[in-house]
Order: C-alpha cells, then sequence, then structure tokens
C-alpha cells in the first residue's frame, strides 16, 4: 500500500507541477496578449488622435463654407429687392409697353435730327421668367454726330434696350473714296428690351 501511495503521490505532484506550468504558460501569454493590446491601444490612439484633428480642420472648412453660404444668402435678399425694383420701373407692361417704346424711339430719333424708317416689334415670351423678350428692328438715317447722338440717346433713355446688333452704311452717292463731310450714314439696328407679361 506504501508504493500506491507514493505512486499516487508522486502522480499528484506531478499533475499539480503540470498545472502550475499550464498556469503560468497561460499567464505569460495573457500578460503578452495585455501588452500587444496596450501597444495597439497607444498607436489607435495616435490615429484616432490624428483622425479627431483632421476632422476639426474639415470641421472649421465647412463652418467657414456655411458662414459664406449664409452671407451670400443675405446679400441675396438685397439683390432680390434690387431685381423686384428694376422689374417694376424698367419693364413696361405688354398693354401699353409697344406705344410707350415707339413713342420714345420717336423722340430719341427727332431729338438727334435723324430719320428712322419705323420701328417693326417681334415678340418671344421668355419661359419661367414672367417676361416677353420684344425685338425691335429700326433703320435711321443721318449724318455722322446725329447717328452718335442717336445711339447715346438710347443708353441714356429711361427705357431698358440691349443694342444686339448694329450694321452701318455709307451713303451710296458719296464719291468713291471716304464720304465727304456731313454724308449721310444709315444704320440698320436690332434693339431688344423686355415688358412684364
Amino acid at each position: 500500500m506504501v508504493r500506491d501511495d507514493l505512486t499516487m503521490n508522486m502522480s499528484w505532484q506531478l499533475l499539480k507541477q503540470v498545472i502550475i506550468a499550464a498556469l503560468v504558460v497561460l499567464l505569460v501569454a495573457d500578460l503578452g496578449l495585455l501588452y500587444v493590446r496596450w501597444e495597439n491601444s497607444r498607436e489607435n490612439e495616435a490615429a484616432m488622435r490624428a483622425e479627431r484633428d483632421r476632422l476639426e480642420l474639415t470641421a472649421k472648412a465647412l463652418k467657414g463654407d456655411v458662414a459664406r453660404a449664409q452671407r451670400i444668402r443675405e446679400s441675396m435678399s438685397g439683390v432680390t429687392k434690387e431685381y423686384d425694383a428694376f422689374y417694376k420701373t424698367d419693364f413696361e407692361s405688354t398693354s401699353d409697353g409697344y406705344s410707350k417704346i415707339e413713342a420714345n424711339l420717336d423722340a430719341i430719333a427727332v431729338k438727334a435730327s435723324v430719320k428712322s424708317s419705323g420701328a417693326a416689334f417681334e415678340q418671344k415670351e421668355v419661359k419661367g421668367r414672367g417676361v416677353e423678350e420684344i425685338r425691335i428692328s429700326d433703320t435711321v438715317e443721318g449724318d455722322y454726330s446725329s447717328i452718335i447722338k442717336f445711339i447715346s440717346g438710347l443708353e441714356q433713355s429711361r427705357y431698358f434696350y440691349l443694342l444686339s446688333e448694329l450694321k452701318l452704311d455709307s451713303d451710296l452717292s458719296a464719291v468713291q473714296g471716304s464720304p465727304s463731310p456731313g454724308a449721310l450714314i444709315r444704320l440698320h439696328l436690332e434693339l431688344r428690351t423686355y415688358f412684364k407679361s
């Protein structure tokens, strides 16, 4: 029996040593994993700090963009008011606009001492804008200074005119070479204006 106790005692001793060795190996592995995890967290912490700094810079840039957009929006309200005032004061209605424009062009021609062939009108709707585009064709004749006065009169008119095309013809009766002073010049012009619809 002594032998059995000794064998059993040795088995228990061996088993204890194996268990202790396994526990030591497990503890060392845990410590190794803890160290690796700690190193990774330090690296991740640095990466996270860099990401946070990058996001802060992006947020600042976006805040600047938002501030600029708000300033533009605020200035747009002023532009909208100016547009509304321009639309109300400078654009005639289609009901009486033709007669006003024709009278204005005749007055400019008389003041500039040019002879007008009479304006021809062509109306075209501008979709989504609430206006009608009016194309005006006219031919005026006069000397050089009268033609300049006529163009100046268009520019200074209270009505809104866009000069889209000019064609000059000198008097055909002039002698070849340069026309004589006071020779008639024929000006074909295309204007555009807009009426409220």
